[in-house]
């Protein structure tokens, strides 16, 4: 399960993402993101995030992509996201 939280400080929305994130949640997930007000800086944080599918990795590649950065992101993650980018 994908626990979702946002909060908005200023010019930047951070989204702390908590759980298991599979291909099932990427629609809230991307219609969330596409209704930030253009201009502000997402951030997603992924310091709680447990465990993810390849449907996941393949979004947060395609976000880093559109300029929103990945905090916290775990080790595994970072290595996945680079193996998909060569």
């Amino acid at each position: 399960m994908l626990k979702i939280t946002r909060a908005a400080n200023g010019g930047e929305v951070v989204i702390k993402l908590s759980g298991r994130m599979g291909t099932e949640n990427l629609g809230d997930l991307e219609k969330l993101i596409s209704s930030e007000a253009d201009g502000r800086r997402i951030i997603l944080d992924l310091r709680d995030l447990k465990l993810v599918d390849q449907g996941a990795v393949n979004f947060l590649t395609r976000c880093e992509a559109d300029n929103i950065t990945l905090k916290n992101c775990p080790a595994y993650i970072r290595e996945w996201i680079t193996g998909e980018r060569r």
